[in-house]
């Protein structure tokens, strides 16, 4: 396998993942807003006004965090993270995804934590927790698929 095949191993791939990021920053905030708009008919509970501003706290975070990645993608650049950028584009995209589907707030909270851990992992340029991150998204995804599939059946 070449060089080039390992996902965040050059300055391209690195703004890939920030603008990866800047689309799940835009997922959230599409769905922080429905969620805020759902019914209006009667004020939220206090779990719940506390769970959407964590909510836009992890936005902002993950939008500096995307923009960091953007204005240090050079210095950012993983040799040796032996995961292909294709499997890195592919786990944000299904994050993303979920971010817009998912129905319990708590589960979305659960995949944005673990979004920013990869926000967070990316900007220190080191492969392990880089894997780490992307572990802990891929068994988020994962639960969430299994959890949809046991109410379905």
């Amino acid at each position: 396998m070449n060089q080039q095949a390992h996902g965040l191993s050059t300055v391209e791939e690195v703004e890939a993942l920030a603008g990866q990021l800047s689309l799940i920053a835009d997922e959230l905030h599409q769905r922080i807003m429905k969620e805020i708009q759902q019914d209006r008919s009667k004020p939220p509970s206090a779990t719940r006004q506390a769970a959407l501003r964590a909510l836009f706290d992890h936005e902002l975070v993950l939008r500096q965090r995307a923009n960091s990645l953007y204005a240090d993608g050079a210095s950012l650049v993983v040799r040796s993270l032996g995961q292909p950028q294709r499997h890195l584009a592919e786990l944000t995209a299904k994050a993303a995804e979920k971010i817009r589907k998912i129905a319990v707030l708590k589960d979305l909270t659960g995949l944005v934590a673990g979004v920013l851990a990869l926000a967070g992992a990316a900007a220190t340029g080191q492969p392990a927790p880089i894997i780490l991150a992307l572990e802990k998204i891929k068994r988020q995804v994962e639960a969430l698929d299994a959890h949809k599939a046991s109410k379905t059946a």
